[in-house]
């Protein structure tokens, strides 16, 4: 089992920053192999991808609604994926989750995946 956890959610007010970082723990093997990636979900409405890291190589893909403010990156030997998350709208308010898919590749890693393992989430508000 992978064990995910989150942390720095809060609120911001419209054009604020956040940074948000999640660790892994637990039983991991081949972590070069490992899609990790940060979803979104408000509520009422669907769990969103938001960012994607192949931790091997490095590799980051975004979702067009983020893509140019948010940034996604990792510390591989802390085990640690974060987001930066700049010129925040009030639409990115939702709960944001950590997730990780073992055994991907880099051209499947996206933020459309299908993750194995989810944190417990971290709440983003963002006010106008």
């Amino acid at each position: 089992q992978v064990q995910l956890v989150e942390s720095g959610g809060g609120s911001v007010q419209a054009g604020g920053s956040l940074s948000l970082s999640c660790v892994a723990s637990g039983d991991i093997s081949m972590f070069n192999r490992y899609c990790m990636g940060w979803f979104r979900q408000a509520p009422g409405s669907e769990r969103e991808g938001v960012a994607s890291f192949y931790m091997g190589l490095g590799s980051t893909k975004y979702a067009d609604s983020v893509n140019g403010r948010f940034i996604i990156s990792r510390d591989y030997d802390k085990k640690t994926l974060y987001l930066q998350m700049n010129s925040l709208k009030p639409e990115d308010s939702a709960m944001y989750y950590c997730a990780a898919l073992p055994f991907s590749y880099d051209d499947l890693c996206d933020p459309k995946m299908r993750p194995t393992y989810w944190g417990q989430g971290t709440q983003v508000t963002v006010s106008s």
